[in-house]
């Protein structure tokens, strides 16, 4: 396992850091390891706007064009 010295850490940084690890109950290492697996090796989220452009072209524009109301089926009332 590597081992990582980080120098010229502001103060505020190094209390934050203290007191992050304080609160998840871990050591200062252990909450250093954690941030820099979330920040470097996990999976980044997608934007709403990549998830629509990868969504397949289907359908029909009249597939989903909005229905008035007093137009739709009754789906409720057996009709």
């Amino acid at each position: 396992m590597a081992k990582l010295l980080v120098r010229g850490v502001d103060a505020r940084v190094a209390q934050a850091l203290k007191e992050r690890a304080a609160r998840n109950r871990c050591s200062v290492e252990a909450e250093h390891r954690a941030i820099l697996e979330q920040a470097l090796c996990q999976t980044p989220r997608r934007s709403l706007a990549e998830v629509l452009a990868e969504m397949p072209d289907v359908g029909r524009d009249a597939d989903f064009a909005r229905v008035d109301d007093n137009e739709a089926p009754g789906i409720f009332d057996g009709h």
